[in-house]
């Protein structure tokens, strides 16, 4: 059986250049390579569709992690 090693795994962290309150959006753009915009729209869309937006935002802003560099 062979293993696979991942020397540089890529990591969830909060964005301290494509920040605007607490850089949750930027980081998650980031991860997944995309526009911080259109993670901000769907944000915004959550928080109008229900309000649970605004709970996720605080939720990911405590465990997701500053951007160490």
């Amino acid at each position: 059986m062979t293993k696979k090693i991942i020397k540089n795994p890529k990591r969830l962290y909060r964005s301290r250049k494509d920040k605007i309150l607490g850089g949750v959006c930027g980081g998650i753009a980031e991860y997944f390579n995309i526009d911080p915009v259109i993670i901000r729209l769907l944000w915004i869309l959550l928080i109008f569709v229900g309000g649970s937006g605004i709970l996720a935002y605080i939720i990911a802003w405590i465990i997701i992690p500053k951007q160490t560099n």
